[in-house]
């Protein structure tokens, strides 16, 4: 992957989409140059331009904190940004265990799930693999088809692009939420081949990567569209699994008394209705008829 000069590409990353505005510059004429200029940058953080061209060109790969300080002040870095480049700049300080995959999510947590019938909740890993949800969560995204990873979901699955309202959002999102997972720790074989595979794939992931936003969200609201019961907004949360190392429970659910709330109930009345209609997979032997 881009495992050998991680710091510099994304400092020249963050640069590319940082605008003079946002960091308070102003500029006279028109610039070919969409973000700012590596000369910007280095008299916002108070380097040499040569010590920052060294940064971006991977000549120099461990600047102090004080440099480290004065970069996320010239780049306006948020707090999830600002982590990542500190464990850019000081590998190895971020301690993480040895990826599990499949992993294993605990039955107690699925059977409280399973009790929520106005609640969507699943179990994403580390890297968006879906390992369970409940029926209502099921009923919700039944018009995507197969759920195995929120991530070749939205970038490999068209159906996506009507069911999120708000496609680019989320998309931009979820790429800024798996760099936060990953870290510095683009070696591991799961995300290589996620990546390996998004990229090859998809255009619009390739683009959103190369832009190194890095972001744990854990709240924000989802506008969504359901073939059954139309436009509904719900508000996504995410909390880390206790005792689950990397897994994060999803849960989603609408402002009391809104036609979002009216929706999740006719969908988990939707939910029920399918669980009780026997199919033919479910028949029984005998109802099945005796063996040819």
């Amino acid at each position: 992957m881009d495992g050998h000069n991680l710091l510099g590409e994304f400092l020249r990353a963050r640069r590319q989409v940082t605008t003079p505005e946002q960091v308070g510059l102003l500029r006279s004429g028109h610039c070919r140059t969409p973000g700012l200029r590596r000369e910007e940058v280095a008299r916002l953080a108070g380097v040499s331009v040569d010590y920052y061209i060294r940064l971006e060109q991977g000549r120099e790969r461990h600047p102090s904190d004080r440099v480290v300080d004065a970069l996320v002040r010239a780049l306006d870095l948020g707090p999830d940004a600002t982590t990542h480049l500190y464990e850019l700049a000081h590998p190895g300080s971020r301690q993480r265990g040895t990826t599990i995959w499949p992993e294993q999510v605990n039955p107690d947590l699925i059977r409280l799930m399973h009790g929520w019938s106005h609640t969507p909740a699943m179990v994403i890993s580390r890297w968006m693999d879906i390992l369970a949800m409940n029926p209502l969560s099921v009923a919700l995204h039944s018009d995507l088809g197969s759920m195995e990873n929120l991530l070749r979901l939205a970038f490999l699955n068209p159906a996506a692009r009507e069911f999120h309202r708000d496609w680019e959002h989320v998309a931009r999102s979820r790429v800024a939420h798996l760099r936060a997972f990953a870290g510095a720790d683009l070696d591991d074989p799961r995300l290589t081949e996620l990546v390996g595979e998004l990229s090859r794939e998809s255009t619009d992931f390739r683009r959103l990567w190369a832009r190194h936003d890095v972001s744990e969200v854990t709240r924000q609201a989802k506008p969504l569209r359901h073939r059954k019961v139309g436009d509904l907004t719900l508000t996504c949360e995410m909390f880390n699994a206790v005792g689950a190392s990397g897994l994060q429970l999803v849960i989603l659910h609408a402002e009391p008394g809104s036609p979002s709330e009216h929706a999740l109930t006719q969908l988990g009345s939707l939910a029920v209705t399918t669980a009780l209609r026997p199919g033919p997979r479910h028949r029984s032997r005998e109802a099945a008829g005796p063996a040819k």
